[in-house]
């Protein structure tokens, strides 16, 4: 059982890849591709019907404008999931495309929004682009021209959105957070590395409740008033996260997505947040997927209904706590059988986690 982060490095360097996706997890996976083992092969084709021929000339978005947005989405995760199929199955069109479609991106200028829209825009489009450059990184043809331009870009573009946190609700935060680890680590940035492990640790103690904390502590734009900010939950239990009473079909989900996997990229480079913040993590997953099996918000919310809606969410943090930690999350791993992997839907940075993370 693997009990330590596996990206820890002697120099304080990074390891490469090592966003969400470390080169030992993409072997693992090329394997259970190349011998047609489930449930990777089909998550493989679901991500191969994303890689498809793009348009790359892209100036500026604005996330008000739908077009733009939308736009934007598409050519973010036609990237990543071309060079997941290329280090996958070594298709050299894939990777071709993959170089193309980063050399566009390498000439974006931003985001002119002028709201936190710009933030989340940029979490999101980060997250999927700094996954993306991190395993295109290791292509034979990938240069040092490459590597400056993007890292340029990164620093121009996202990191105005990126370094500070959004006063929005706290699924913004950790979607920035996200984006900000993955890019990181491809800028090898250090200052913007520990920012962002510093500010997910801080989250996670404002949106992952546990009762030993009396009350969550407070945090940029909660207004003052807490139990408003976290949607005037009827019971506080372990695992309410603080939009479950807002919206458990999506924001809760896309919270905790982000956070673990902000959480597996600082494992991938040797910093443990998971084992500090096990006890929040685990709890939330747990009470969620109870929540999502059922139907049944568990009479926490004034809404006992819960969404029908669910997130290809859980197999990040299901991987680390019971396949590396063996931890048992039953109500987690009904759900991944059951809904996750049978017809959970991937969007944005929630991307096919089947793929990447199942075990």
């Amino acid at each position: 059982m693997l009990v330590q982060p596996i990206g820890a490095r002697a120099d304080g360097g990074f390891v490469h890849p090592g966003a969400m996706n470390s080169a030992e997890r993409l072997d693992h996976i090329a394997a259970q591709v190349m011998l047609g083992r489930e449930p990777w092969t089909s998550a493989l084709h679901e991500v191969s019907d994303l890689a498809v021929p793009q348009m790359t000339a892209i100036g500026d978005i604005d996330p008000r404008v739908d077009a733009e947005a939308e736009a934007s989405k598409r050519l973010a995760i036609s990237t990543y999931a071309h060079a997941l199929v290329w280090r996958l199955t070594a298709s050299e069109r894939h990777g071709r495309e993959a170089l193309r479609l980063i050399d566009g991106w390498a000439g974006f200028s931003g985001f002119t929004g002028g709201t936190d829209q710009d933030k989340l825009q940029a979490g999101w489009l980060g997250s999927l682009l700094g996954e993306a450059a991190e395993i295109m990184r290791q292509h034979p043809r990938w240069s040092a021209r490459r590597t400056t331009a993007l890292q340029a870009m990164f620093r121009r573009s996202f990191y105005p959105h990126l370094m500070q946190a959004s006063a929005w609700n706290g699924n913004v935060d950790l979607t920035q957070v996200n984006a900000l680890l993955a890019i990181a680590v491809f800028n090898e940035d250090r200052a913007a590395f520990d920012l962002g492990v510093a500010r997910l640790e801080r989250r996670s103690a404002a949106y992952f409740y546990l009762q030993s904390d009396s009350m969550p502590p407070p945090i940029d734009g909660d207004g003052g008033n807490i139990s408003a900010f976290w949607s005037h939950p009827v019971r506080w239990v372990d695992g309410l996260t603080q939009e479950t009473c807002r919206d458990n079909g999506h924001h809760a989900q896309y919270a905790l997505a982000s956070a673990l996997h902000s959480a597996e990229i600082a494992w991938n480079q040797g910093v443990d947040v998971y084992a500090r913040q096990a006890s929040r993590y685990v709890a939330a997953m747990e009470l969620l997927s109870q929540q999502l099996l059922t139907g049944d918000m568990q009479g926490i919310c004034t809404n006992p209904l819960a969404t029908e809606r669910v997130f290809d969410t859980f197999e990040v943090g299901f991987h680390h706590f019971h396949h590396r930690m063996g931890l048992q999350l039953p109500h987690s791993q009904q759900l991944i059988i059951e809904r996750v992997r049978p017809r959970g839907v991937s969007d944005w940075n929630i991307f096919h986690e089947t793929l990447t993370h199942a075990d």
